[in-house]
């Protein structure tokens, strides 16, 4: 029977629907039957990969509603450069309304997913006042990204907080910069020793740029603005439980990465594992079992990370398993196992050891829109796989020192650096940002200035404990 006939037969019946959903104070698209209008996208997550996503699609005759716990697309690769005063969150940041204000058949939606029903095709949103609504989906992309991992030990954030969003930054700028402050006035060498002192855990990409910014914004910035103390003397320890730091990016960029860091005496404590953490300090395991222990009033947690609630919803009603961090196993061409109208993206997606950098994110929103686009044209074939293009990995470590790596093409030290800037620069969403960026860092280059250093106190419930 064609789609033609369907229409006029129920025709009658879905007039009566509309004037009884009108009496009941039912909107007329509640009780559509889906007769006649585009098919439905929900993109679940505000990051690259949604965006990259809901842009594939912006051209295609579909309705797309993007679903996000925040208002604004965050350039995460620079987070650690908010969080140390160097750039504003608004520098790293663009709304995803601005982003997506030209597509006209995208719809933002300000909420947290956290239910799905593929039975009826419904994805449950939280508002952020608690209320919950639910949208219909035709075909569903979760891009839902991941948060700090705490291995087992969430009282752990308290102490030690991890740097996923914008709320994280600026969390570690109050902390890193209140230190200072706490410091100044601390007549007791121990105490002020230990508010001097910063543990960063996890010596990946994050970890190794927070800790030398922390060092460069001790030695540069605030060396000469304090009387009581000499910011300088301030400690910066470096934790993991490999053996080497910047491991992904090979022994012999990891080897320049580990000198680099030592010139900026910073402490790398490789091959131990924190155990504990508290107000004052944490605690390392090394392998063969010793525990260590060191004061540190400033603990910053980049040290792994696990999959956002939603997927867990996601793997109970797609009945998949998800692996250790959380994620869901995908098809070759990004979808779920028995499910070709829900496809999982970027970090969140497990398969062939995709690495979860923000270009897997972007190639994999590309990827499921064409899919989709396709689809939606009626074009037959099997769905393409997915095939990342690796466009390297980079680290700035401290001005004038970077690694990068593109293949078999390594860089590191001032050229590494400058080819770091330009990626980066090339990246950030929004021409005001990319200039206010470049001018941020000029100015911090010539001037040794870090013009983003105010800090907030969060919920004013809890202002009164503003190192806390």
């Amino acid at each position: 029977m064609s789609r033609g006939g369907v229409g006029c037969q129920w025709e009658p019946v879905s007039r009566d629907l509309v004037r009884l959903g009108a009496h009941w104070g039912v909107t007329v698209a509640e009780v559509d039957d889906g007769a006649g209008r585009r098919p439905r996208v929900v993109i679940v997550g505000g990051g690259f990969g949604g965006v990259y996503a809901a842009r594939r699609l912006a051209g295609a005759d579909v309705d797309v509603t993007l679903v996000d716990r925040g208002t604004s697309n965050v350039f995460q690769p620079l987070l650690y450069q908010c969080a140390t005063g160097l750039l504003s969150e608004g520098q790293i940041s663009i709304p995803l309304r601005t982003l997506l204000r030209r597509h006209r058949r995208v719809r933002v939606v300000a909420g947290e997913a956290h239910g799905l029903d593929v039975a009826s095709r419904a994805v449950t949103v939280k508002r952020p006042d608690s209320s919950t609504f639910e949208l219909g989906y035709d075909y569903l992309i979760v891009a839902a990204g991941m948060r700090p991992a705490y291995f087992g030990h969430p009282e752990f954030a308290r102490f030690a907080p991890g740097l996923k969003t914008l709320d994280d930054a600026l969390s570690i700028r109050r902390r890193v910069f209140g230190a200072f402050e706490m410091a100044e006035t601390i007549p007791d060498r121990e105490q002020r020793r230990e508010w001097l002192t910063f543990a960063v855990t996890g010596a990946g990409p994050t970890g190794v740029e927070l800790a030398g910014q922390i060092r460069e914004l001790a030695t540069r910035t605030i060396a000469r603005e304090f009387r009581s103390i000499d910011p300088a003397e301030a400690r910066v320890l470096l934790f993991d439980g490999a053996d080497a730091v910047l491991g992904s990016f090979g022994p012999s960029l990891s080897a320049k990465a580990q000198k680099t860091l030592a010139g900026l005496d910073i402490e790398t404590r490789l091959g131990v594992f924190v155990t504990d953490v508290d107000a004052t300090g944490l605690v390392t395991t090394a392998k063969d079992g010793t525990k260590t222990r060191y004061p540190a009033r400033t603990v910053l947690w980049t040290a792994g990370v696990e999959a956002s609630p939603f997927l867990s919803a996601v793997a109970k009603a797609t009945a998949t398993t998800q692996d250790r961090q959380g994620r869901i196993p995908v098809e070759a061409d990004l979808s779920v196992p028995g499910h070709p109208d829900i496809w999982v993206i970027g970090d969140a997606a497990s398969r062939d050891k995709l690495p979860g950098v923000a270009e897997v994110a972007m190639q994999g929103g590309l990827h499921v829109g064409g899919v989709i686009r396709r689809r939606v044209a009626n074009q037959a074939g099997e769905p393409a796989p997915f095939h990342y293009r690796d466009l390297g990995s980079a680290a700035y470590i401290y001005r004038g020192h970077a690694v990068l790596k593109l293949g078999r093409l390594e860089l590191s030290g001032f050229l590494g650096w400058v080819m770091w800037g330009a990626i980066h620069i090339a990246f950030l969403a929004g021409v005001r940002n990319r200039f206010a960026t470049l001018a941020s860092w000029l100015l911090a280059l010539g001037f040794n200035r870090r013009a983003q250093r105010a800090i907030t106190y969060g919920d004013p419930a809890t202002a009164d404990q503003p190192y806390g």
